[in-house]
């Protein structure tokens, strides 16, 4: 599991059996291996080993989701049925507070263009998909619904840009035009995505005033990140995990990442940095001189607010799905020391998504750790990046008006 590395310990790294049977505990046992291995030989025969084993793992799996189904509860972010979600910034679009149906399924229309040209390109299917799209836009006002009026003059704006942009990609499915559908289609949800922000206008819930203490992030912030071998760009997400993301933003306003080094590298897991000079392994607040401790903050698929300081292990939602899950290649999480639930501060971890060793949707960081973002741009340059590397700038580039200050000292 992510945890801090240096100038304290917390080595303790006995399996706990504690739910769920021998295949959860053979699960952990993958991920616990996965933290010790480091030689590319090791891996290799790990890699190896779950390629044959992977799919009696999954019957289980989905033998435990078909029957846990009927008590399972349903999600306010209106994820849809199928595979689970891989890309970041799909992930960011279903996490926004909204319940616009004709919306989802424009944007769900538009993202299965992507599986479709996977799938030998299925351009039946792609059509299909565009055909339903231009439908739900010739219902402007069906989505209008859920816009303010103040800002219908834009949306209807970018409404049209939508419907002229989905004639045109009809047009490149006709030449069967792979790289411009893909162009287009990712132009699309990009507007998709400002329209779907439109239509927000509140935070969704109250955290609970015992945070008030601590920075909070009540809508999102993209951040850029400059590093010795390239640009990253993440967005952090505050309608899901407002105090973790609300801390991670004001230490990036403080300059705190600044010139740190990343000081853990787990090929195919994660890559980890945020541990400050000197003895202190997180954040000090200079006006109180103390460690600052950001609690386990976790929102639960159909939750209206998210659960704090505990685990979905540890509160019995074994087969729960967070909203902001560990699927995607650059989903960014709170670090923490693993026996304290509410221990972390400053470090934090990308997790290096690998569907051969950790499948999306039951993954055992899932409700463990605390993700708070994705990266949304430069995952190559995430790909190259090791220990040793380093942070050279972090900068908010959008959304620093949603930072709200500590109320309390």
């Amino acid at each position: 599991m992510p945890r801090y590395r240096s100038k304290r310990s917390y080595a303790r790294r006995a399996l706990q059996h504690s739910y769920c049977g021998k295949m959860i505990d053979g699960l952990r046992l993958v991920n616990n291996l996965m933290l010790h291995l480091s030689h590319p030989t090791m891996l290799n025969i790990l890699k190896s080993w779950l390629k044959n084993s992977l799919m009696a793992i999954l019957l289980v799996t989905i033998f435990l989701g078909i029957n846990t189904a009927s008590w399972t509860p349903s999600s306010n972010a209106a994820l849809p049925s199928g595979n689970a979600i891989t890309d970041g910034k799909a992930l960011l679009r279903y996490a926004l507070p909204i319940e616009n149906q004709p919306v989802r399924q424009l944007q769900a229309s538009l993202e299965d263009i992507s599986t479709q040209l996977r799938a030998n390109r299925r351009w039946g299917a792609i059509s299909k998909d565009l055909s339903k799209a231009s439908r739900l836009l010739d219902k402007p006002s069906q989505i209008l619904a859920s816009v303010p009026a103040e800002r219908q003059p834009q949306a209807e704006a970018w409404i049209t840009e939508l419907k002229s942009g989905v004639d045109s990609l009809q047009e490149s499915v006709k030449v069967k035009d792979k790289e411009q559908i893909l162009e287009g289609r990712n132009k699309l949800l990009n507007l998709v995505t400002q329209l779907e922000e439109s239509m927000v206008t509140e935070f969704p819930f109250e955290v609970p005033a015992e945070y008030s203490n601590l920075p909070q992030l009540k809508g999102r912030a993209t951040v850029a990140i400059k590093t010795n071998k390239g640009d990253l760009t993440v967005v952090v997400d505050g309608y899901s995990a407002p105090v973790t993301a609300g801390n991670f933003v004001d230490l990036v306003q403080r300059g705190f990442y600044n010139g740190l080094e990343f000081t853990r590298s787990e090929e195919s897991y994660v890559l980890q940095t945020g541990d400050p000079p000197g003895k202190e392994v997180g954040f000090i607040d200079p006006k109180t001189g103390k460690y600052r401790a950001i609690p386990l903050e976790v929102l639960v698929e159909g939750d209206a607010e998210p659960t704090y300081g505990i685990t979905l292990e540890q509160a019995g939602r074994y087969l729960d799905m967070p909203v902001l899950p560990f699927s995607s290649f650059g989903a960014l999480a709170m670090a923490r020391p693993e026996t304290e639930v509410n221990g972390g501060s400053s470090q934090f971890f990308f997790f290096l998504f690998e569907p051969e060793l950790t499948p999306a949707g039951r993954n055992l960081l899932d409700g463990r750790y605390a993700v708070f973002g994705y990266l949304t741009e430069g995952k190559e340059i995430l790909d190259k990046l090791k220990e040793g590397d380093k942070i050279e700038s972090a900068t908010v580039v959008q959304g620093i008006e949603n930072l709200v200050e500590p109320q309390a000292a």
